[in-house]
C-alpha cells in the first residue's frame, strides 16, 4: 500500500507542479509538504487540523501558506470541499476519485463513506428525464450513531 501511495503522490505532484508552473506560481517546500501530508492520510481534513498536524510533526507552515495551498489545490482539481452543515469546511483529495456518499453522524461528526449503485441508477435516470449530463453530485445523510457513537451527547 505504501508503495501504491508514493505512486500516486508522484503523480499528484507531477499534475500539481504543472499547474503551478502553467499559472506561474512559485514551487515552495511548503506547498509540497502540504500536498504530501494531505496525500499520504486518510479520510476528510479540515485546514486547522491539517494545520496542526503539519506544526507538530514537519515543522513550520504558516496559516496563510496553507490556505493559499488549499486555494490551489481546489483550483487544480487536487481535493475537493465539503460543507457538510457545520460551519467548518472538509476537504478530501480528489485525484483518481472514486464517486462516493457520505453519512454525517450528528453527535460526534463521524463521517462514513458509501458507494451504492442505486444512487449511480437515479443519476441516469436524471439524466435522461431532462436531457442533461451530471458532472458530479452530492449525496448526504445525517444520522445517529447510535450504539457505536463516541460522542459526548450520545445517550
Amino acid at each position: 500500500m505504501k508503495n501504491q501511495e508514493a505512486e500516486t503522490f508522484e503523480t499528484v505532484r507531477n499534475i500539481f507542479i504543472k499547474f503551478l508552473k502553467k499559472n506561474s506560481y512559485r514551487k515552495t517546500p511548503e506547498r509540497f509538504l502540504i500536498l504530501k501530508e494531505i496525500y499520504f492520510s486518510k479520510g476528510h481534513f479540515n485546514v486547522e487540523d491539517l494545520y496542526f498536524r503539519l506544526r507538530k510533526n514537519k515543522g513550520k507552515v504558516s496559516r496563510a501558506t496553507l490556505y493559499n495551498t488549499i486555494d490551489l489545490l481546489l483550483t487544480s482539481n487536487l481535493i475537493i470541499k465539503h460543507q457538510f452543515g457545520r460551519n467548518c469546511a472538509q476537504y478530501e483529495k480528489s485525484f483518481d476519485f472514486k464517486q462516493h456518499d457520505h453519512v454525517i453522524c450528528l453527535n460526534c461528526g463521524k463521517i462514513l463513506e458509501f458507494q451504492d449503485p442505486k444512487v449511480q441508477e437515479i443519476k441516469k435516470s436524471v439524466e435522461k428525464k431532462f436531457n442533461i449530463n451530471v458532472s458530479h453530485h452530492s449525496l448526504i445523510f445525517y444520522a445517529e450513531c447510535k450504539d457505536h457513537c463516541k460522542g459526548k451527547n450520545n445517550n
